[in-house]
């Protein structure tokens, strides 16, 4: 399956490696130039153990590659995941600046029919305003999930490979259903889909 997530920071770039370990076709989409240059070298913007040696070998095997361009990252994609900063407000109240933005995104550049997943830490309703700024600027089909991650600093990657449990709501039967299959090679191994 095609895959775009949207943002490298702890919770995407994690993501983007295990689904290219268990066997999806992954682009990691930043607008961090540098970001993106560090990891193409190698380099990992933050400690997590063996995260360097899973995006190494996700790059060698070409699952697994990192843009700094929308138009590189979205078309053909079957799922994208949106794992951007929700930054706090003064007021406490999450800025949803990069969660829209990214959801401009993936309507500009979709080239059909996708599952659009919000990993970040967003607040209850996320999924309504994604689906909205879909819908206003976009004609394909978007089915919308939320796919919380259950992952500890410094046992991130063993959680991501090996998790306990994967929890997704879907505002729909056909999400669900690509949902499942993204998730096959974990559920196989008894991770149970909830």
């Amino acid at each position: 399956m095609n895959v775009t997530v949207i943002g490298t920071g702890h919770v995407g770039l994690v993501t983007a490696a295990t689904l290219a370990h268990i066997g999806h076709d992954v682009v990691g989409f930043d607008d961090d130039a540098a970001k993106i240059d560090a990891l193409e070298a190698g380099r990992m913007p933050f400690f997590e153990a063996g995260l360097g040696e899973l995006v190494a070998d996700c790059l060698a095997t070409g699952r697994l590659r990192f843009v700094t361009d929308a138009a590189q990252a979205i078309p053909g994609a079957h799922v994208a995941f949106i794992c951007v900063g929700t930054p706090g407000h003064p007021t406490g109240e999450p800025n949803m600046l990069a969660v829209e933005r990214a959801a401009t995104a993936v309507a500009s550049h979709a080239t059909g029919p996708m599952v659009v997943v919000e990993k970040s830490t967003v607040p209850v309703q996320t999924a309504l305003r994604i689906k909205a700024v879909l819908k206003q600027r976009s004609t394909h089909t978007f089915d919308i999930a939320s796919n919380p991650e259950f992952l500890q600093e410094g046992r991130a990657v063993e959680d991501s490979l090996r998790p306990d449990r994967i929890l997704v709501g879907a505002d729909s039967e056909r999400g669900h259903q690509v949902m499942r299959e993204l998730y096959e090679p974990m559920v196989a191994v008894g991770a149970p889909y909830f």
